[in-house]
């Protein structure tokens, strides 16, 4: 302790967003940098009733770790982390770290939050829905910006009606939200861009699926154009009188950043995240040997298809 003031520990997560077969890296620091500190790993539990968090130690944790650092393994859903340090006998204990968020762009059922419009643009003056949905009676819509010290809920920066908040965008700020649940659980995250520019790339605000059929457009403020140009990781991919860019099956080789041009102008670029295909097996009980046949099966063409993303089973 400095003359009374307890100390901060300060919490870094990577990456900020998930991808498959990830794992997710928390770094702890203290202003303090002199020895004997353990380090105390924590994940976030959303309270909407009192607008906070819960704190529980996350395995390994209970007596503290003499590295500074700690790997989550098996993250597939959004979520928060804390840190803090301690040291001494007994103990003396800094503040808790602000929240960290690891987001997942993923859809699941108990917990999900849907844009209206479904887009990952918006204008300037737009109204804009955020929607949550799952296996909750109580929801908290939660937002960070780039310019956001910490996140924020819909009651802060607009209202929160049921399980939807409501905006109206009249500020220049792009942020990632998500919702948070009475049963504690966080949903999908979405990254959504607001411009002030005369055109925004119409593009989905959720992850699509490897086979989907996927279509982006341009949208104007004002006036209509007849040709517009589109771009792929900076790459011109089409230059005709079409308005739309349409994929018919996409693939993972179509993942990446997407604006449109036209005479000068551009759209700001919006990433395009690209799942695996989902896959059935219909499983019939067979004998033991022929199960251990289907299941080695199972697995080669799992170790062939690497980009595989869920598997479904059903009994015939």
């Amino acid at each position: 302790v400095l003359q009374g003031i307890a100390l901060s520990s300060v919490l870094t997560v990577s990456p900020s967003w998930l991808s498959a077969g990830a794992s997710v890296t928390l770094n702890c620091s203290v202003k303090d940098q002199s020895a004997g500190w353990r380090f105390y790993w924590y994940k976030t539990v959303p309270d909407p009733s009192d607008n906070s968090y819960s704190y529980e130690l996350l395995p390994a944790s209970s007596s503290g770790t003499e590295q500074d650092s700690y790997i989550v393994h098996g993250q597939t859903h959004t979520a928060g982390y804390v840190c803090r340090a301690g040291r001494g006998d007994p103990v003396y204990y800094t503040d808790h770290s602000q929240p960290k968020f690891v987001w997942s762009a993923d859809f699941h059922s108990s917990a999900s939050l849907t844009v209206s419009p479904a887009r990952a643009q918006h204008f300037t003056s737009d109204k804009v829905s955020l929607s949550c949905e799952g296996n909750s009676t109580e929801w908290r819509v939660m937002r960070l910006s780039t310019e956001d010290s910490a996140s924020s809920d819909c009651s802060i920066w607009r209202k929160m009606t049921g399980s939807t908040c409501k905006l109206k965008i009249n500020w220049l700020s792009d942020a990632v939200y998500w919702c948070e649940s009475g049963s504690g659980e966080f949903s999908n995250a979405v990254n959504i861009t607001i411009q002030n520019k005369n055109m925004i790339l119409l593009s989905p605000a959720r992850p699509v699926t490897e086979g989907d059929y996927v279509s982006l457009s341009c949208k104007f403020r004002r006036q209509t154009f007849d040709s517009i140009v589109f771009f792929h990781n900076e790459k011109l991919i089409q230059s005709d009188t079409r308005w739309e860019l349409n994929i018919s099956a996409v693939s993972k080789s179509d993942e990446g950043f997407y604006k449109c041009q036209h005479s000068g102008q551009e759209s700001a670029q919006s990433w395009i995240s690209v799942q695996g295909e989902h896959l059935t097996i219909c499983w019939i009980p067979f004998t033991n040997m022929l199960y251990k046949l289907i299941n080695s099966s199972y697995l080669l063409f799992l170790q062939q298809c690497p980009g595989l993303k869920t598997l479904q089973f059903l009994f015939c």
